[in-house]
């Protein structure tokens, strides 16, 4: 006896071959969505952050307090303008940044040896910012540093960035 439907020959190979394109179809779709996520999670991993401004941070003007309280050779931090300031010997004062100008991370003031050394990466800086070892690229950045009726003001507004550190950065007090 001859099939009367000759195109249908065999059903349930047609029925499995159906459905092995439906899964296929399926898979291809979802690897397209996976794909599309990872493309996503990488754009957003490397695109920047932009920076919230707070009410914090727009207060510029960091009063530290009279000139006489700080001790020649000394630094101070001040965390909510986000620096140093910092007494030379010869009575000078420098606002140093605490970032780091490698990646940015905070760098601390070691005392004992007498630099700022990042946790990141091991760059250090002596006590005026400028680069004792790499792989940070330049000095610390600065603050304007502002002095009235012999008190310390700091310009946190103004971050001046340097390749060096010069003399002409340190603020003096007015002798009296």
């Amino acid at each position: 006896m001859t099939n009367p439907h000759p195109q249908n020959n065999n059903p349930e190979k047609e029925s499995a071959s159906s459905r092995r394109s439906l899964l296929t179809k399926l898979w291809v779709l979802l690897g397209i969505v996976a794909l599309a996520e990872l493309i996503g999670i990488v754009f957003a991993f490397l695109k920047p952050n932009p920076k919230k401004s707070s009410a914090a941070d727009r207060a510029a003007i960091i009063v530290a307090g009279p000139v006489d309280t700080f001790q020649p050779g000394t630094v101070t931090a001040f965390v909510r303008g986000k620096f140093y300031l910092v007494r030379l010997e010869d009575g000078g004062f420098l606002a140093l940044s605490r970032s780091c100008t490698h990646l940015g991370c905070t760098v601390p003031w070691v005392a004992k040896e007498n630099k700022f050394i990042c946790p990141c990466h091991s760059s250090e800086f002596d006590i005026r910012g400028e680069v004792i070892s790499p792989p940070a690229p330049r000095a610390l950045d600065l603050y304007q540093i502002i002095i009235e009726n012999n008190v310390l003001k700091v310009d946190t507004n103004k971050r001046k960035k340097r390749s060096e550190f010069t003399a002409g950065q340190i603020t003096y007090p007015k002798k009296t």
